[in-house]
């Protein structure tokens, strides 16, 4: 997998941040969703041109860069009263709207874009064992709770037992006026639904493992099936398929499609876990047959998803902005795979920086 490293860390100096300010300028003009499907369409562009899939996670079009800086613009726009979108929960949560060429709003994403190239790069050279790009987008999410006065983790209503509890989204219960929240222009707190679940059609957990099952093995399948006839059966880049696709298919949500379900963070484990196990090597799990390697990666599907449901829980239902659920599912379940490869459950931990 050294060719498809190489793609994410050869980049050219310091111009590298003047990409990255453009970047996430342009995921705040475009909105943080538009620009990341954007990046779905870009890498499933390189997996079929080999390394060009580095583009997509790269400095200007990379969710860390221009998805991070469109959803800070949102947060800072909303604080401001510059986008009543119209947007069931609070406004700085709206990552489909697009933000248009006002000055301190690009401004406002070319420095998160900044940030995030700078985080990205920092990790990945010290060789953190983590999908660096997605633990950016949840850094800096983090970051633009505390810039523009949002509370970091949330507060949980009065209404809600404890940050799990999705019963008061479906009573339809508000939130008491009492209690005090970053509000947008068009709505006070009591006009605000007390749990804001970051998918309203899809946050049952039997629904999520399902979904996530599915999703995992359509992405292993699909991977190992392009890698054995265009690479040889070769991994790189053919790993990145199902996030490509899965990335790409959020057009339709964007575009206003009822239950169009987000699998991003279930596709990449499922197929990087697949990969894993197909890998030959010394291992308790190294080259298997290709049926137990695409069960393999319908689990960490799976496990991504209930990842992901559990970060939505915590961080996104009771808060004012976009903390993104997938980011955080995709740093720790690719973090797993690193930890099993290291105990010897795997025999590579196939494109993790720091990895075997």
């Amino acid at each position: 997998m050294d060719d498809v490293i190489e793609v994410f860390t050869d980049q050219p100096g310091p111009a590298i941040l003047l990409g990255a300010a453009a970047g996430g300028a342009f995921g705040a003009a475009l909105g943080a969703l538009p620009a990341f499907i954007f990046t779905g369409f870009l890498v499933l562009a390189g997996v079929a041109g080999g390394n060009l899939v580095g583009v997509g996670f790269g400095p200007v079009f990379g969710p860390h860069i221009s998805f991070a800086g469109g959803a800070a613009a949102a947060a800072y726009a909303s604080k401001n009263g510059l986008m009543e979108s119209g947007f069931d929960y609070h406004n700085g949560k709206d990552i489909g709207f697009a933000l248009g060429s006002r000055p301190d709003i690009l401004a406002v994403g070319a420095l998160f874009g900044v940030f995030g190239i700078l985080g990205e790069q920092l990790l990945r050279n010290l060789a953190v064992p983590t999908d660096p790009i997605a633990i950016m987008v949840v850094i800096s999410a983090f970051a633009h709770r505390a810039v523009f006065g949002y509370s970091i983790l949330g507060t949980v209503s009065s209404k809600a037992k404890g940050r799990f509890d999705m019963g008061p989204f479906e009573r339809e219960e508000m939130r008491a006026e009492s209690e005090s929240l970053v509000t947008d222009g068009e709505k006070s707190t009591s006009e605000r639904l007390a749990v804001e679940p970051w998918l309203p059609n899809m946050y049952k957990w039997s629904h999520v493992a399902s979904i996530g099952l599915v999703a995992g093995a359509a992405a292993s399948y699909a991977g190992w099936q392009v890698s054995t006839v265009a690479y040889g059966g070769a991994a790189a880049p053919a790993v990145f398929l199902g996030f490509g696709f899965s990335a790409a298919t959020l057009l339709f949500l964007n575009l206003g499609v009822d239950r169009i379900p987000v699998t991003h963070h279930m596709t990449l484990p499922g197929a990087t876990a697949c990969f894993a196990a197909l890998a030959s090597g010394d291992a308790i799990i190294a080259g298997v047959d290709p049926i137990v390697a695409v069960a393999i990666g319908a689990v960490f599907g799976m496990i991504g998803a209930l990842i992901g449901e559990a970060g939505q829980r915590i961080f996104y239902a009771h808060g004012s902005t976009h903390v993104d659920p997938p980011a955080f599912a995709i740093f720790i379940s690719i973090s797993l795979i690193w930890v099993l490869a290291v105990a010897g459950v795997f025999a590579t931990s196939v494109w993790v920086p720091g990895g075997l």
